[in-house]
């Protein structure tokens, strides 16, 4: 885990606060736009996104630098020039904390691979998909191994999900269980926990 090298402060993403609204749609679209293009094709279809993130069953949140720019949303993106300083860290930590604040017991979270990122991806996983999970390697920066540095534990994955060969990995942690240590694979072949 990166230490935090900007000071950041973790605050909800309010829906009267176009300007921040506005910082997270256009980095979502940046951060996207190279391990998933056409992801949000324009402004409004990353606006819908960020949007869908309001409501009393939601938890929006975002990093704010000193500055008060946002550059951290916890719809899963740093701001492309903030990255690897911590920010993620913090927002996951923040977001745990809101989850468990409402008696939330797991988060259950998919990360995609839509573009090559794992060794499941542009594969048949059926019909030993579970014998492929256990083997997954991460080729090119995959975020399933920044989750798994913080304490979650792959738990499935959902072949084809994104198209034919681009699965979606899903993951999951306990914040019930506040003695719970970060359990990190020994080796790639490690990587689905029981």
């Amino acid at each position: 885990m990166s230490s935090i090298n900007i000071r950041v402060q973790v605050r909800a993403l309010a829906v009267e606060d176009a300007a921040a609204i506005e910082q997270v749609v256009g980095f979502l679209m940046a951060g996207f736009a190279e391990h998933w293009p056409g992801r949000w094709p324009d402004l409004e279809t990353a606006r819908a996104e960020v949007r869908a993130s309001y409501g009393a069953d939601r938890i929006s949140r975002v990093d704010v630098d000193e500055q008060g720019a946002v550059v951290g949303w916890i719809g899963g993106i740093a701001e492309p020039d903030s990255q690897g300083q911590g920010i993620g860290q913090a927002l996951v930590a923040d977001f745990e904390a809101q989850v468990r604040s409402r008696g939330g017991l797991t988060i259950w979270l998919g990360s995609d691979d839509v573009d090559g990122m794992t060794s499941l991806a542009s594969v048949d996983l059926f019909p030993h998909v579970l014998d492929h999970l256990a083997r997954i390697r991460n080729l090119r920066r995959h975020p399933f191994e920044f989750y798994q540095k913080l304490g979650y534990a792959i738990v499935g994955v959902l072949p084809d999900a994104n198209g034919l060969g681009k699965p979606d990995i899903f993951l999951a942690k306990s914040v019930a269980r506040r003695d719970q240590a970060p359990a990190v694979p020994a080796s790639p072949t490690s990587a689905v926990q029981g």
